[in-house]
């Protein structure tokens, strides 16, 4: 969801509508689960890479204190703004208390993902729908894991998801169509196995208030890493545990795996 700050300055209206096969849900339940799980107590917990911010409320909703970080203005913008409708399903007489938590709603801040800074530590870091992938750069992601590694408790958890090398074979020149009532997008992806980086050019029609349809394009890049890559660079960060599954389960990958589950530990102070 993190790209350059610019990569979603089209998207970011249309983001939510495009992404109907999310299953933001069933994302949402299985890392506030899997974060629950921990050897520490979770409290606090940084979304990177948040987006428009629906898994951010989700696990706000769960009863976690949520920080959100992401690297564009317009994205974080969709974000500030399902807070009206989160509120006004919390002043609704059949909520249950884990629908409304009694903590500060969360706290979205613009920063990249390798220049990450927190004022205080975090019980968890989760990055979901693929952030770190557009990281396309070893340093920049070795940075960025160990930014996390810095402001993690020691025996927290940082959980996320990466798209495969594999998927991103068979998308290799490959064009998808995208629909709803005011957005039409079309998306192109172009896959390069010498830079192990997939390129989606992002054609974007929307409709205007006044019925006219207005044109916008853009441009993302994505790496593919192999889970040796992320093994080495985790445990380099700091990470004395690393976990790699299908997605959303806890099985192992298979083959054709399209995106991984990623579940590293920091290790407890002695």
């Amino acid at each position: 969801m993190s790209g350059s700050p610019r990569q979603y300055a089209a998207l970011s209206g249309s983001y939510d509508g495009l992404m109907w096969d999310g299953d933001y849900p069933a994302r949402a339940a299985f890392f506030g689960d899997t974060l629950r799980e921990s050897s520490i107590p979770v409290e606090t917990v940084l979304d990177l890479g948040c987006g428009t911010g629906t898994i951010t409320w989700l696990l706000y909703r769960q009863g976690f204190r949520m920080i959100a970080a992401d690297n564009s203005e317009e994205m974080l913008t969709e974000a500030l703004r399902k807070g009206d409708a989160i509120r006004e399903s919390i002043r609704k007489d059949d909520v249950t208390p884990t629908d409304a938590p009694d903590i500060p709603e969360p706290l979205f801040i613009c920063q990249s993902m390798p220049r990450l800074k927190l004022a205080a530590p975090v019980d968890g870091v989760i990055s979901t729908f693929d952030s770190l992938n557009y990281l396309t750069r070893e340093r920049d992601l070795r940075e960025t894991l160990r930014r996390v590694a810095r402001y993690l408790t020691p025996g927290g958890r940082f959980l996320f998801d990466v798209n495969t090398p594999y998927r991103f074979r068979m998308m290799n020149r490959q064009t998808y169509l995208d629909e709803t009532e005011e957005s039409f997008c079309a998306w192109r992806t172009f896959f390069s196995e010498k830079r192990q980086t997939c390129v989606w050019q992002v054609d974007l029609f929307r409709r205007r208030p006044d019925g006219a349809w207005e044109r916008s394009f853009e441009e993302h890049r994505e790496r593919a890493w192999t889970m040796e890559q992320l093994r080495e660079f985790l445990r380099d960060a700091g990470f004395s545990r690393v976990e790699i599954t299908g997605d959303l389960s806890r099985r192992p990958p298979k083959d054709n795996e399209t995106r991984w589950f990623v579940l590293a530990e920091k290790a407890k102070s002695i």
